[in-house]
């Protein structure tokens, strides 16, 4: 990439940045949801550096996977929307719906709603900023996600495996240590990991399933950007890997009245490196031909 085309292309990502900041503010707004006016200014301009940091970030991972994408114009389009939609909002919701009991009635659609008018615009928008709208003279079609039934069995088993077991020994080894994440969930340390799996999987099993079933969600949310991107394997897998991590943990750098920030940047650490390894293991494993 020569000067010119890195100093347009940095312009272009400032300018996605912003406007997924504004995508942020109006969903926001239309959902009232806000600023609370009972913070400060000083507050309200924390609030607003940070998302702006959460909106550059975003936006580089999403960039990323737009300029190495094979595809272009609408079916492009529509995967940017399903995969950051969905690592972004839904995602994060399902666990939201659980575990944080604190939600006032209502809070939960409307942050379903206020993805959707977040990601919708911005994958539009991005799709023609960044010239994909039309096909390059390279784009050709891959053979990844061709093979035959018995080893998309025995792949999908060991990666919904491999997520639960993540998820748990992260969510074990990192968050539960912390007492302020205990306290904020009400729960307790039983004696060690071995004792804590034992007691979710005689008292807690549908946590267990709805694990195995976030799994599933993970790589259908995989492979359409397996199936799409350019380059070699392990590109692929870092894509996926940034994506997981980034796009679905960086909101999390964002005050909010429900979750203390203690909590919050422990839930950073654990899931953004439990979903950076899932990533791109699931990557890795399925794009191998």
């Amino acid at each position: 990439m020569n000067l010119k085309a890195f100093l347009i292309y940095g312009l272009k990502l400032i300018a996605l940045t912003v406007i997924m900041f504004l995508c942020f503010a109006i969903a926001a707004s239309v959902v009232g949801m806000g600023s609370d006016p009972a913070q400060t200014q000083a507050e309200q301009a924390r609030g607003g550096l940070l998302l702006l940091l959460v909106c550059f970030l975003n936006t580089l991972v999403l960039s990323y996977l737009i300029l190495r994408s094979r595809w272009h114009g609408m079916k492009l389009t529509a995967t940017i929307f399903f995969v950051s939609y969905g690592v972004m909002t839904v995602m994060g919701q399902i666990e939201s719906a659980v575990f944080i009991t604190k939600l006032p009635s209502g809070t939960l659609p409307k942050l379903f709603v206020m993805g959707a008018l977040i990601t919708a615009p911005f994958a539009i928008l991005a799709v023609l900023i960044l010239g994909k709208r039309k096909a390059a003279p390279s784009d050709a079609h891959n053979q990844r996600l061709l093979m035959p039934m018995r080893e998309w069995a025995w792949k999908l088993g060991a990666l919904v495996l491999a997520y639960v077991i993540l998820y748990f020994t992260f969510g074990y080894f990192i968050a539960w240590q912390n007492p302020a994440v205990r306290e904020y969930y009400g729960g307790v340390d039983t004696g060690g990991f071995f004792a804590q799996m034992t007691d979710i999987l005689r008292n807690q099993t549908w946590l267990a399933l709805l694990q195995m079933l976030r799994g599933l969600m993970w790589i259908a949310l995989a492979l359409p950007v397996i199936r799409m991107m350019r380059g070699a394997r392990w590109e692929t897998a870092l894509a996926i890997g940034l994506l997981f991590a980034v796009v679905m943990n960086a909101q999390l750098l964002l005050p909010n009245p429900y979750m203390p920030e203690t909590v919050r940047m422990t839930h950073l650490l654990e899931t953004a490196t439990s979903n950076f390894i899932f990533g791109g293991l699931a990557a890795w494993l399925l794009a191998q031909r």
